[in-house]
C-alpha cells in the first residue's frame, strides 16, 4: 500500500516542503534488507531508520518485515539531518494500516526521534511553518520545544507532541490537541525593550557615548581605540539599546535566521531585540560568514538587523577579516555549494575595539607605553586598508578617572532618552531615501549620492580643507566625514551641515591622521 506523508527541507532561510512517499508490499527472504530509501538522504536521514524501527516496537506497535520503499520527493534536492524521522515513522505505520492513513495528507510533520519515541526539538522550525502555510496545510505536527517558535505564523495550527505515540493517537482521533497560541503583537511588543544592561550604567566616557549615538542614528560602523580597561566592550554591549526598536518584519527575518541555525532557547518565539553577536578572535572564515557542507549561517547573519561587534580586531586572521568586505558592502552574504546556492541577510553594524599597541598603553595618560613606533605600526597595519574604509567613526577611548568612578549622586543619560534622539533622526533619513530603494541610512549613500545630500557651504569648505591639510586626513577620510557629518546634523534636527557638525565629524577620524601612530 502506497501512503504520503509530509515534511520539509531548509534551504537558506527559507523551506521546501518534501513528500515522504512509503510503499509496503512484497515479502522479503530471511537475512536480506527490507527497506530501500531514495531521494537523495544523507547518512543521518538513513541512521533514522534503526531509530524509527526501536521507536515503533517501543510504544507498542509493529514493524513490518515486508519490503518498503520509500521515496523523498523532490529525489534531486539533497535531504540532510535527523528531523525527518517522524514523517518517515508515520508513512510506515500508515503503509501498514496501523494507524489512519486520511489525516496525513493535512499536515506537515518534523522531529527527530530517540528509540522509546520521545521527540527532539529540530532547527528551522519558523520557515517549515511559513512554507507549511503558503502551501495551505491543515497543521504543523512537530516538538513541544519548537511549537511555541511555529506559532507565530498565523493561520496554522501548530501541535507540539511529546512522542511518537502522542502523534498516532492525535492522527487516529484518540487525543485531542490544542493548538499553540502565541499573541504575536503582544508579545514582541512587551519584549522590545528588554535588555539587560543599559547606558546609564556607564560612568563618564560622554565623548564615547556621543559617538555611538552618532553610529545609531546614522547606521555607520565603528572602531573604539584604547587601553585594557578603558570600557570599550561595556560600551559596545550597550549599543543595542539606542538603536531603533525592530518592527515586526525584521523581528521575523532575525527569527527565521536564528531558527535555521538552532540558535533559538527552547520555548521562545519572536527575536524581539536587537540581536548581539561577539565572536571570539580564533574564529574561522566559515563561522563568520557561514557555509560548511550543509550551508548554515554564520555570524554575521546571527547579527543581521544587530550589532556584530568584534573584539580585539588586530588579533583576528587576516583572512577572516577580509571575507567581511563584500558582505559589508551588499548586506547579504552568498554561499555557493556543487548542488546548491543560498543567500543569508546580513544587514549589520560593525563595531569593532583594538588596542593602540601590543602593550595597550601607547598615548595613555598615565602609563608608559614600551613598544617601538615600528611595533606600533606593525600592530596597527593588521587592519587594511579596504576594511578600515568601510568604518566611519575612529573613536579614541580614554580610561575613566577615579572622580568620575567614585561620583555617587550623578546618573548617566538612560538608553531610553538616547534612543528618542536616534529614533527621529532615523525618522529624517527615512523620509531622506524615501525615493531610493535599498538606502535606509545615511552609512549606505553612495559617494555620487554624498556630493547631493552633504551639500556644505563656504566656510565649511573652508574648515575641511585646512583639516584635512593640518591633520594629513587621507582621501578616503572626505566622504566619511560628510556622512558623519550630515548624521550629527539630523541629531541636532539641522537641514543644513553647520561648521560644528564637520568639526564632529573630523574629530572621529582618529586612524586616519597621519602619525598618529608615531
Amino acid at each position: 500500500m502506497l501512503v504520503k506523508t509530509y515534511g520539509s527541507a531548509v534551504q537558506g532561510v527559507d523551506a521546501q516542503t518534501i513528500t515522504v512517499e512509503v510503499n509496503a508490499g512484497g515479502n522479503v527472504a530471511a537475512g536480506k534488507q527490507f527497506y530501500f530509501l531514495v531521494g537523495l538522504p544523507d547518512n543521518a536521514v538513513k541512521e533514522g531508520f534503526q531509530r524509527i524501527e526501536a521507536a515503533i516496537s517501543n510504544i507498542g506497535f509493529r514493524m513490518p518485515r515486508l519490503k518498503l520503499v520509500i521515496n523523498m520527493a523532490p529525489a534531486d534536492l539533497r535531504k540532510e539531518g535527523s528531523a525527518y524521522d517522524l514523517p518517515i515513522a508515520m508513512g510506515v505505520l500508515g503503509a501498514t494500516k496501523q494507524i489512519d492513513q486520511d489525516k496525513l495528507k493535512d499536515f506537515v510533520m518534523m522531529g527527530e526521534m530517540s528509540l522509546d519515541g520521545t521527540l527532539r526539538p529540530i532547527k528551522g522550525a519558523l520557515p517549515i511553518a511559513i512554507q507549511a502555510r503558503k502551501e495551505g496545510f491543515k497543521g504543523l505536527i512537530l516538538a513541544k520545544e519548537n511549537a511555541r517558535e511555529a506559532a507565530i505564523v498565523n493561520n496554522l495550527d501548530v501541535y507540539g507532541v511529546n512522542n511518537l505515540k502522542e502523534a498516532i493517537e492525535f492522527i487516529n482521533g484518540d487525543l485531542k490537541l490544542t493548538p499553540t497560541f502565541v499573541e504575536t503583537r503582544d508579545e514582541f511588543f512587551n519584549n522590545q525593550h528588554k535588555y539587560a544592561v543599559d547606558f546609564s550604567d556607564v560612568k563618564g566616557q560622554e565623548n564615547i557615548k556621543r559617538a555611538l549615538e552618532i553610529a545609531a542614528a546614522g547606521g555607520h560602523n565603528a572602531i573604539l581605540i584604547g587601553p585594557p580597561g578603558a570600557g570599550k566592550t561595556m560600551l559596545a554591549r550597550r549599543l543595542p539599546t539606542i538603536l531603533p526598536p525592530l518592527d515586526l518584519h525584521e523581528a521575523l527575518e532575525t527569527t527565521k535566521i536564528h531558527s535555521v541555525a538552532g540558535v533559538l532557547p527552547p520555548e521562545s518565539s519572536l527575536v524581539s531585540t536587537r540581536p548581539f553577536r561577539a565572536p571570539h578572535h580564533t574564529i574561522s572564515d566559515v563561522a563568520l560568514v557561514g557555509g560548511g557542507s550543509n550551508p548554515m549561517p554564520g555570524e554575521i547573519s546571527l547579527a543581521h538587523n544587530g550589532v556584530l561587534f568584534l573584539d580585539e580586531l588586530p588579533e583576528y586572521k587576516r583572512t577572516v577579516l577580509e571575507v567581511l568586505r563584500q558582505p559589508m558592502e551588499e548586506r547579504k552574504v552568498t554561499i555557493s555549494r556543487a548542488r546548491v546556492t543560498v543567500d543569508y541577510p546580513s544587514s549589520f553594524m560593525l563595531v569593532a575595539s583594538m588596542n593602540p599597541c601590543p602593550c595597550g598603553y601607547y598615548n595613555h595618560p598615565d602609563k608608559d607605553c614600551v613598544c617601538g613606533t615600528a611595533q606600533v605600526k606593525r600592530y596597527l597595519s593588521k587592519i587594511s586598508g579596504p576594511l578600515l574604509d568601510r568604518i566611519d567613526l575612529h573613536v579614541e577611548v580614554t580610561p575613566v578617572s577615579f572622580d568620575e568612578l567614585a561620583t555617587m549622586g550623578r546618573s548617566s543619560e538612560t538608553s531610553a532618552t538616547i534612543v528618542e534622539r536616534v529614533v527621529k533622526a532615523r525618522q529624517i533619513q527615512q523620509e531622506r531615501f524615501k525615493e531610493m530603494p535599498h538606502i535606509y541610512s545615511n552609512a549606505q549613500m553612495p559617494s555620487r549620492m554624498v556630493r547631493e545630500v552633504c551639500e556644505i557651504d563656504q566656510a565649511g569648505q573652508l574648515l575641511l580643507k585646512n583639516a584635512m591639510k593640518k591633520l594629513q586626513l587621507s582621501a578616503r577620510a572626505y566622504d566619511r566625514i560628510l556622512k558623519v557629518a550630515r548624521t550629527s546634523a539630523d541629531l541636532g534636527g539641522s537641514e543644513t551641515i553647520k561648521i560644528e557638525h564637520l568639526a564632529e565629524a573630523v574629530h572621529f577620524r582618529s586612524l586616519d591622521r597621519e602619525g598618529w601612530a608615531g
